[in-house]
Formats: C-alpha cells, structure tokens, sequence
C-alpha cells in the first residue's frame, strides 16, 4: 500500500510539476510580425503611420510622448513627417536603415 502512494504521489508530482511548464510556455511572447503591427497601428490604411497612430494612447501621456517622439523621429528616414512600412520595420528590428523612402 505504502509504495502504490508513493507512485500516485511522485505521478501527482510530476503532472503538477508538467503543467507549469506548460503554463510557462504559453505565457513565452510571440514574436511580433512588423507587418501586422504597422497594419494594426494604420487606422486609416493609408501605408504611413502618423505619430499619433505610432504613440496610440501613449501619446496622451507626456512622459512617455517626448520618448516616443524621439524614436519616430529617428525612425522616420526621410523626414516626412510619417513611418512607412520600410521605416517602421527597420525601427522594429533595431536595425534602422539610412535608405531614404519616398512616400
């Protein structure tokens, strides 16, 4: 008796200790396609993103605005005023490119 509830203990154990795991997987991020997000971000799909399309609501809140604004600026390769596609993919991934866009 004794070893069958150690074997239905170790197996409660290991389920447990299974499903926490899982649990740990599921909450792992996603990579974010830069694509989906500009469309998400468009409101009014016209290809650019305007800085308050880029903020969201950040953009209401002036501590967070000033640092978004730095990095649309920077993001924002031909100083148009607005993020393109091209733009907004570079500043995703880091890798801001100095190719100018012209839209």
């Amino acid at each position: 008796m004794r070893k069958f509830m150690t074997m239905v203990l170790a197996a409660l154990v290991i389920t447990a200790f299974s499903g926490m795991v899982s649990a740990a997987d599921k909450k792992e991020k996603k990579p974010v396609d830069p694509a989906e997000a500009f469309k998400k971000k468009d409101k009014d799909a016209d290809g650019k993103l305007t800085f308050e399309e880029f903020a969201g609501k950040a953009a209401a809140d002036a501590d967070k605005a000033e640092g978004l604004k730095k990095k649309f600026e920077k993001a924002d390769k031909n100083s148009d005023g607005s993020l393109s596609l091209e733009e907004f993919t570079a500043a995703m991934s880091g890798g801001e490119k100095k190719k100018k866009d012209n839209n």
